[in-house]
């Protein structure tokens, strides 16, 4: 299950138990989180979500709930509800950091990059996208996520059509990471500063989430979110 936590102007998204994680059950309550946070939120509000045990996600679904399937819809339908937490995400109005402490995995890893910014742990952290291994074809919304996201073809051959796992050092080079450290207490002490000087800044959040927008415009096509639109609220 997912908890909302709040601490001044930092909402903690917390992914509890120590298990792996597996996106598809935990839609409801990460939907309801984002919801909560997105009503409560106030200039200055920062999302930073962060999950307990050796993962952070292992994936949207169980691979062996998928092997077991033929009805496509036990995987179709999952995606779709997946598409709206990524569409949530990318228009909270508000700074997101994702803290990696484990393995972020297919979904899980597509679910880590609608965040702003990517915290890593650099001696349990890894990225990788199983789905070559798997035999499971992206969505063209998951694709536009690494578009989006990752500079370099050569990077993203390496992740989509390689299966390449990347460590938290290397994930910062690829642009996958925003920074990376040596233990689980002191990335999420990192991600806890970042949030507070994001905090600092009392941005407002509408005009936050549509600069962000901006910055994605295919992505956000893909999601159904439209193009961003003109916002003026000055400070002054």
């Amino acid at each position: 299950m997912c908890t909302l936590e709040t601490h001044g102007n930092l909402f903690f998204l917390k992914l509890n138990g120590e298990d792996e994680h597996y996106l598809n059950p935990l839609v409801p309550s990460i939907r309801s989180a984002l919801s909560d946070a997105k009503t409560k939120s106030t200039r200055g509000s920062v999302l930073i979500t962060i999950a307990q045990g050796k993962f952070f996600s292992n994936g949207l679904l169980n691979p062996t709930s998928i092997e077991s399937s033929l009805n496509a819809d036990d995987t179709i339908q999952p995606m779709l509800n997946f598409k709206d937490i990524m569409a949530e995400l990318i228009s909270l109005p508000m700074p997101t950091i994702a803290v990696v402490t484990g393995h972020a995995v297919g979904g899980g890893l597509v679910f880590a990059l609608c965040h702003d910014y990517v915290f890593m742990r650099r001696d349990r952290g890894v990225l990788y996208m199983s789905e070559i291994d798997l035999g499971i074809c992206m969505s063209d919304f998951g694709f536009e996520v690494f578009i989006s996201k990752m500079g370099g073809p050569n990077y993203r051959r390496d992740i989509l059509l390689h299966g390449v796992k990347v460590k938290a050092d290397e994930a910062v080079k690829m642009g996958l990471a925003y920074k990376a450290y040596d233990s689980r207490e002191s990335v999420v002490n990192g991600a806890v500063r970042k949030g507070e000087e994001l905090s600092n800044r009392k941005w407002d959040g509408e005009v936050y989430v549509e600069i962000r927008k901006s910055l994605h415009p295919d992505l956000c096509k893909a999601l159904g979110l439209g193009g961003s639109k003109v916002v003026v609220k000055p400070r002054i």
